[in-house]
């Protein structure tokens, strides 16, 4: 795990091979829909493993069938919740929730309109109950512009204040970060790897495409 030194709470995590490795299968044009989607899934498992680093741990005393020695439990990890960016977010979810199996889920539904504006759409918002000692977690692949997210943010904050708000995704560009620390410092953000830049779209580059299309198949048009 690195700490960006442009922002301050931000981390990457471009020393790991393992994960590195499955970001260059995410990157890859060719990979269908079932790889993309266990990709994503990987990344949500790993990370969590990650982020358990950064919780607070309590040292206890255990008996063994032979002995009492020292052990931990991490009082972080039983308290929080996963606020998931529906939809592309929904395989990430599911790998953050193999680690933090004590996670309450949440559900909000936002998109992003065409440029220049980018202008947010909230549709649905099923937020569990929020404790002073939770950890909020909001999981989206791609921090982009950084509008969804921060509408995200905002809806959130409607709520009992947390101990910590966290975004986790995959890639973001530097825009989309700036956007979200620019308005809300104190929000941590944990990312596989910081991209290049914005295209006039929107899109990160390189990128990976649009991930929810990846990973459940584009939209039909009508």
């Amino acid at each position: 795990m690195i700490e960006d030194r442009r922002w301050e709470g931000v981390y990457s995590f471009e020393d790991s091979p393992f994960l590195m490795e499955v970001l260059t299968e995410l990157r890859d044009k060719n990979t269908d829909s079932i790889a993309f989607r266990k990709g994503l899934v990987k990344l949500g498992r790993y990370m969590g493993y990650e982020l358990t680093k950064t919780m607070e741990f309590e040292k206890i005393k255990v008996e063994t069938p032979l002995e009492e020695t020292k052990g931990v439990i991490a009082k972080d990890r039983k308290n929080i919740v996963i606020i998931t960016v529906l939809r592309a977010a929904i395989p990430l979810m599911e790998g953050l929730i193999k680690t933090l199996e004590h996670a309450r889920v949440g559900i909000i539904s936002a998109s992003r309109g065409k440029p220049p504006e980018f202008e947010i759409d909230v549709k649905y918002v099923k937020i569990p109950e929020i404790k002073p000692e939770d950890t909020v977690i909001i999981t989206d692949p791609m921090i982009a512009t950084g509008s969804t997210l921060t509408a995200v943010i905002q809806e959130i904050k409607k709520y009992n204040p947390p101990k910590r708000i966290v975004v986790l995704g995959v890639l973001a560009a530097p825009e989309g970060i700036e956007k979200i620390k620019k308005k809300f410092p104190e929000v941590e953000i944990f990312i596989t790897k910081i991209d290049r830049e914005l295209n006039s779209k929107g899109y990160i580059l390189p990128g990976l495409g649009d991930a929810g299309d990846r990973a459940f198949g584009e939209p039909t048009k009508v």
